[in-house]
């Protein structure tokens, strides 16, 4: 039975468009050739923060560029999803890979959630099994009672299924197109094209499982 559900932040609720127009602005290069890099680099299986070794000489990482993340870049169906899911009696959070920095701000946007972290407060950043462990002793639930919702396959789904949650995978943004083709060592729990599609499959989950 699921009785909490855990989101990721980038091309899961967060459309990251802006953030990689600021970051192909601040090294000087056209966004879509940003944007290529980027796409050879999930093709390739490899770190996409390796862009910055083809595009440009420094990563962001210095502080020198900002990003503010704002509602108006959530998905659509975002923010209506975890609204959804909370009426249902669900428990919902919010937990990525994301700096102290990132998660503060998502802090400041009062997100209809119970919870919210981040990698660097729970110590690990995704795929890492520790990350997912510690989400699961943070918020005090068994991870067969967890659901946690992704767009890739690599540092989403299958840690999450390793670590005995549920795992959701939303089939957008570029990482969820490239490796949704491809076959894995596992599949997915769900699989939607929309969060506005979550709340359905996972009753009918609940439903399947006779709970």
């Amino acid at each position: 039975m699921v009785t909490t559900v855990v989101f990721d932040v980038g091309e899961t609720l967060l459309d990251e468009t802006a953030l990689w127009e600021t970051v192909a602005e601040w090294i000087g290069v056209p966004s879509f050739t940003l944007a290529a890099a980027v796409g050879i680099l999930i093709e390739r299986g490899e770190d996409h923060e390796h862009v910055f070794d083809l595009v440009g000489p420094t990563t962001p990482r210095d502080g020198r560029y900002t990003y503010e993340a704002r509602r108006e870049h959530f998905y659509p169906d975002a923010i209506p999803c975890l609204r959804e899911l909370r009426s249902r009696g669900l428990r919902v959070g919010v937990a990525g890979n994301s700096s102290r920095q990132i998660e503060q701000a998502l802090r400041a946007l009062d997100l209809p959630v119970d919870f919210l972290t981040s990698g660097a407060s729970l110590g690990a950043q995704k795929p890492d099994p520790v990350f997912f462990a510690a989400l699961a002793q943070s918020v005090g639930c068994d991870p067969a009672e967890m659901c946690y919702v992704g767009d890739r396959i690599d540092n989403d789904v299958l840690p999450a299924l390793a670590a005995g949650m549920r795992a959701a995978l939303v089939r957008r943004g570029p990482w969820a197109l490239v490796q949704a083709a491809r076959s894995w060592t596992a599949e997915p729990t769900i699989v939607v094209d929309r969060l506005d599609e979550l709340p359905a499959a996972i009753a009918a989950l609940a439903s399947a499982s006779g709970s």
